[in-house]
């Protein structure tokens, strides 16, 4: 399958890209003109990379046109990590994202997958399910939602598939340092204390290679709806914690407690994945593996950062 790729350098851009090229599809990817895709080492030859931003319309519209994709994954967004909640960038994201979304239609392609997020839902209930109702409590996820409810429209009226998949919590290699389970593994590896709150918010993470998939199982089985991108296995973010202290060997460095606790966040969020399932989607790691996997590569990379 021939498919448009956006946010491809990003940590779950890179992953999808990936995946895609091992299941054999044919991939193009915009790619911002300083970047220079450290995630992407092994990948750029065997892409088609165009040079752009996602708001230069003519270079778009020019690359759409050029490569015809039957399906695109949308991942391009806003969101650098402690400001991307509340940005007003969101909301050219989101103007970004419908201008594309009628590119792809006026070039004939025919399926449509984009990243959402679990925080588009009323997170006061917990268990969410793809029928839960929304609740944004953020820009962000405000502009996630808008960009929903508008992309929805625009395909409807044009007889194109759109699929939306509510990312949880991912986590794995590549990730942004200043996220949690890069920053608690980094602060392990030097053998530093790793100061937390007390950890008993109880959260959905799952394994980057995971959300990967998914993508690529909503494209190929000619997905159209809601779906949530997650396990469905509600953890502490304590447990999380005191695994990678364990699996690192460094016990006693995780210290639960140290930090106040945030009054805003929400004490439990976990996401039911029974649709996501029906399409044969399965996750591939555990919460165990895929921790050992994500400290294994990044014990690797430091490796080889230091020869």
């Amino acid at each position: 399958m021939k498919v448009f790729l956006t946010g491809v350098s990003g940590f779950i851009g890179s992953h999808v890209a990936k995946a895609l090229l091992e299941r054999g599809h044919q991939v193009a990817a915009l790619i911002m003109p300083d970047d220079p895709m450290p995630r992407l080492q092994n990948l750029r030859a065997l892409m088609e990379i165009v040079r752009g931003c996602l708001g230069e319309e003519s270079v778009l519209k020019a690359l759409i046109d050029a490569f015809r994709p039957e399906a695109c994954i949308h991942l391009a967004w806003y969101a650098e990590p402690g400001k991307y909640l509340d940005s007003e960038q969101n909301l050219q994201s989101l103007s970004e994202s419908l201008s594309l979304f009628n590119m792809l239609i006026a070039a004939g392609c025919r399926q449509i997958a984009v990243a959402g997020t679990c925080f588009e839902y009323d997170t006061d209930y917990g268990y969410l399910r793809e029928e839960t109702p929304v609740r944004p409590a953020s820009l962000y996820a405000a502009s996630k939602l808008s960009c929903y409810w508008t992309g929805h429209q625009l395909t409807v009226k044009a007889g194109v598939r759109f699929a939306w998949g509510r990312i949880f919590y991912p986590y794995g290699p590549m990730e942004d340092p200043r996220r949690l389970v890069p920053a608690a593994i980094a602060s392990l590896q030097k053998g530093m204390p790793f100061a937390a709150s007390t950890g008993e918010q109880i959260r959905d993470y799952i394994h980057v290679a995971d959300v990967a998939s998914a993508f690529c199982a909503l494209i190929e089985n000619e997905a159209d709806g809601i779906f949530n991108v997650s396990t469905g296995e509600p953890v502490s973010v304590g447990t999380l914690l005191k695994t990678i202290e364990r699996g690192m060997n460094r016990p006693g460095l995780v210290q639960l407690g140290a930090l106040p606790a945030r009054s805003w966040e929400p004490p439990f969020i976990c996401g039911c994945n029974i649709k996501l399932k029906s399409l044969g989607w399965n996750s591939s790691y555990s919460l165990l593996d895929g921790l050992s996997h994500t400290i294994h590569s990044y014990q690797e990379e430091s490796e080889h950062t230091r020869i």
